[in-house]
């Protein structure tokens, strides 16, 4: 793309950074609305790609001067306010940023869900019509041998373990879902192959548990931490088919600014899936191995999805501006 037309069409975004900067140096941060504060930071993320592209496009002294300057002066009011509270911004990520990027991959995450739901269904019938096909579908030394309850099995320890029970959960969650961001770099078929694989795992176990006359109970023991761990690796899932997109599908940057605003947006999503598999594992270890009835630990579940639904739903919807690289981004994916 010429300098001119780069130039052009970018520059009404750079003015209005310009803007709000000027108006933060003359009266201070406070004196931004919420709306605008969540401008200056879209608008700085903006002009920071610019800035890398004109200068891996050798554009001139003057234009990479300017953008140079500007993406200074804001930095300083974006990450400078940063460090002016850390539980601030944790608040604020949690409020706003996280539930936002999740309904701007609304489409993405969706993907993921429904190739995972199709997975659990398909191996859920199966296994079901045959628990032979069990083996076919899992390795042999995940085949569970079932002889009582998963709630008299996986969850009889200690109360008094709980905190290192929760611990070891939230360890292991947290490392598989960055299995499956990292997959991205892929492809994407590390990704789609741990998706797939988790979808298989919780049909297949499901039907043997059902095989043998404990399925409700199955069902009941996941629900209290199930939805909130499920719900957490489709978001990571997500992720990491937004680095596959922006290797497969650049559209008009180049594929290392693609990596790099998409890797902003997974870099969202698995931070919001790290806080959201801390409570998941918290339940699993605290909750979930408590002896209530199916039924309270079915409505526990059923409470933590309407929470989840609630927040992605309406968390963050203070009036946003639009992000300024979505209309010059074809690569972001669905």
């Amino acid at each position: 793309m010429r300098e001119r037309t780069f130039a052009a069409r970018r520059e009404d975004g750079w003015e209005r950074l310009d803007a709000l900067v000027a108006r933060a140096e003359r009266s201070g941060l406070r004196s931004l609305p919420p709306a605008e504060l969540g401008e200056l930071a879209l608008r700085y993320r903006s002009a920071t790609t610019d800035l890398a592209a004109a200068q891996s496009r050798a554009y001139s002294p003057e234009l990479t001067g300017y953008l140079n300057r500007l993406t200074a002066r804001a930095y300083a009011f974006v990450h400078g306010n940063s460090a002016r509270g850390g539980w601030s911004n944790v608040a604020t990520f949690f409020a706003s940023t996280f539930p936002r990027e999740v309904r701007r991959s609304g489409r993405i995450i969706l993907a993921t869900a429904a190739l995972f739901i199709a997975a659990w269904i398909v191996s859920y019938w199966l296994v079901e019509l045959r628990p032979s096909n069990a083996y076919a579908l899992m390795p042999g030394e995940l085949i569970p041998n079932i002889s009582k309850r998963l709630h008299d099995s996986n969850f009889a320890f200690d109360p008094l373990t709980g905190p290192a029970e929760a611990s070891e959960i939230i360890t292991n969650n947290i490392r598989v879902a960055m299995s499956m961001v990292a997959g991205g770099m892929t492809l994407g078929i590390l990704t789609l192959y741990e998706i797939i694989f988790n979808g298989l795992m919780v049909g297949t176990y499901g039907a043997l548990f059902s095989e043998k006359g404990f399925g409700s109970d199955y069902w009941a023991t996941i629900a209290p931490h199930g939805v909130i761990e499920l719900t957490s690796l489709q978001l990571a899932g997500a992720a990491g088919l937004l680095l596959a997109f922006a290797i497969i599908a650049p559209g008009r940057l180049r594929r290392i600014e693609a990596l790099k605003a998409n890797g902003r947006r997974a870099g969202v999503l698995m931070t919001g899936v790290a806080g959201m598999l801390v409570i998941a594992g918290t339940i699993e270890g605290f909750v979930t191995p408590q002896r209530s009835s199916e039924l309270f630990r079915l409505g526990v579940g059923a409470v933590t999805a309407a929470c989840l639904a609630a927040y992605f739903a309406l968390a963050g919807r203070t009036p946003a501006v639009r992000d300024p690289e979505d209309s010059a981004t074809a690569h972001r994916g669905p």
